[in-house]
């Protein structure tokens, strides 16, 4: 028989906790995906009839699934519930009934207009810890409108300062940034009240949003907004305290370079064969660089232009300067370090096989998380799931016929007929 500690090790450090996730789409689902990824048990609840939005999300597909929905949702057994029914309740209520942590980010009301609420469900279940999100908090004069990244992109900030150049149009970034970010942050605040419960028996309400997830990335603009009186404008590649820091276009493609500090920004120029440049005026310390950081620019690109990208990430790090080249994505991913620190895994699905996937980017020397099952098909785990939690054969057919719960193997639809 194993030890509990062994199992522990091969499960990941939140073996045992379960989770109720009736998350859709990016923020909620990355939320989830984190604490799948370290060991918890996550029930993942989709809606009839389409389930979640990101099944949808074509193309790409790999077979019959949707890529981005394969991304988002391994590690989670999956079930589909229709909330609206009387059947649906009961049974989200029994699965409520025995959960550590419930997490939602449906829109402002929906939840109380289900009868699942916070002030409802801490009042029955108040060792419950009950996690939302939302694209703006639960608080304030937008706490009812719905939220997207591009929208908590643009009121954030950071669209005025994304893109080339300052008198530019506003630029998104590309990866859905607020809603990693809020999902990143969720989790961490789950695990958060998770410890406090630990402590005291108390669960409690943890709440995020898509604006203050973007909100937290400009910590460096917001800081010179707030000392200085002045609105960052957009600097391409370039760092708005720093130089150099940015991208250069060397002879066959583009690299990055961090000679900010003054033993990075000696070194660079030792590498670049440009020594001289250490005594000319501008250029002297980071504020002096950053003051004439157009002539900086131009003065280095020269530079870079003259020999290979090869030819300077070489000599750069020789000299230890911090420095890198512009991958694409597939580049990215088949990096050697990518892949070294298993950031690209395989997993097996139940219908497709193998699939790739990113990797848990969080690693633990005693109780390391792992990829283990790839994401369910729809309604994969309803049966499984009802099972264990005291439903018997009789009842889930009786709840498959009035339609609050769908199975695997069959069309809702034709079941009706």
């Amino acid at each position: 028989m194993q030890s509990s500690q062994s199992t522990s090790r091969r499960s990941g450090p939140l073996a045992g906790l379960k989770v109720i996730d009736l998350t859709h789409v990016m923020a909620g689902p990355t939320c989830t995906l984190m604490l799948a990824d370290m060991g918890a048990d996550v029930i993942k609840i989709e809606k009839w009839p389409n389930g979640d939005d990101t099944r949808h999300s074509v193309p790409p597909k790999i077979g019959d699934e949707a890529a981005s929905f394969l991304m988002m949702n391994r590690n989670k057994r999956g079930i589909v519930l229709d909330l609206k029914t009387d059947g649906g309740k009961q049974v989200l209520r029994r699965l409520i009934k025995s959960a550590d942590v419930l997490v939602e980010n449906f829109a402002p009301g929906a939840m109380e207009r289900l009868g699942f609420g916070y002030e409802a469900l801490h009042a029955e279940f108040p060792a419950l810890i009950y996690c939302s999100l939302s694209g703006f908090g639960r608080t304030g004069p937008y706490k009812h409108r719905r939220g997207f990244d591009l929208v908590a992109q643009a009121m954030s900030g950071i669209m005025s300062f994304t893109g080339e150049r300052p008198d530019g149009p506003p630029v998104k970034c590309g990866p859905p940034l607020s809603d990693i970010t809020a999902g990143l942050l969720a989790s961490m605040g789950i695990l958060a009240a998770y410890t406090h419960r630990l402590k005291t028996g108390e669960g409690q309400w943890v709440e995020t949003s898509l604006y203050e997830a973007a909100l937290v990335q400009t910590y460096w603009q917001s800081t010179i907004a707030l000392a200085a009186g002045t609105a960052p404008r957009a600097m391409g590649s370039a760092h708005p305290l720093n130089a150099p820091y940015q991208a250069f276009e060397a002879s066959d493609g583009w690299l990055v370079v961090g000679g900010a500090n003054k033993k990075h920004w000696l070194l660079m120029l030792e590498a670049l064969g440009a020594s001289e440049l250490a005594a000319d005026p501008r250029f002297v310390n980071g504020a002096d660089r950053m003051a004439n950081l157009k002539e900086l620019e131009a003065v280095l690109s020269e530079r870079f232009r003259t020999k290979s990208r090869a030819h300077w990430l070489a000599a750069l790090d020789e000299k230890g300067v911090p420095c890198g080249p512009v991958h694409d994505m597939l580049e990215a991913l088949s990096d050697p370090q990518t892949l070294a620190r298993e950031m690209v895994v395989e997993v097996e699905h139940s219908t497709l096989g193998p699939v790739k996937t990113i990797g848990l980017p969080i690693k633990f020397s005693e109780t390391p998380g792992k990829v283990r099952s790839g994401a369910p098909i729809y309604g994969q785990h309803t049966s499984e799931v009802l099972a264990e939690h005291g439903f018997d054969q009789s009842r889930i057919e009786a709840l498959e016929k009035e339609g609050a719960i769908v199975l695997a193997a069959g069309r809702r639809e034709e079941r009706i007929a």
